[in-house]
């Protein structure tokens, strides 16, 4: 492959398969937050927690929604820019989800072992995953300044 080809690759858009992969993904956040917020509508007199826990599953099932629909809809190359991206959300939506079990866990007075498990591996794993869309974008951002 000349360098030229190798740059014409590097600046195509999101292929067909990753566009459909990210509308998949925003028609299933916005199918989980309307799911999640109809049963939250129609069951009267839930607790406070639950009702906090709803909220937040209901946002990031709209923050996956919206990403889907940000990543479809570029037209300019993304050099991988879309997985940093939704590795950053994967940790702030895995923040939510720490702050919020474990709030609830502290105003019961218990900590839960498991919980405390679930979170430090959905952790390590979210961080993990930023880590690699860094590296990969830094791969192919210098890999296009070597070919240019």
């Amino acid at each position: 492959m000349t360098p030229e080809e190798v740059l014409a690759r590097l600046d195509a858009p999101l292929s067909l398969r990753k566009r459909v992969g990210y509308l998949a993904l925003g028609f299933a956040g916005l199918t989980g937050s309307g799911l999640i917020g109809l049963l939250w509508a129609t069951e009267p007199g839930l607790p406070a927690r639950t009702e906090a826990a709803f909220a937040v599953l209901v946002a990031i099932g709209l923050g996956w929604a919206a990403f889907g629909g940000w990543a479809v809809t570029r037209r300019a190359p993304l050099f991988a820019r879309d997985r940093v991206v939704a590795g950053w959300f994967g940790v702030a939506a895995w923040l939510a989800f720490s702050v919020g079990g474990l709030a609830i866990t502290v105003t019961r007075h218990k900590l839960e072992p498991a919980l405390l498990g679930v979170v430090l591996a959905l952790g390590v794993l979210a961080v993990v995953n930023l880590r690699a869309a860094r590296r990969a974008r830094a791969a192919l951002l210098r890999r296009r300044a070597e070919l240019t």
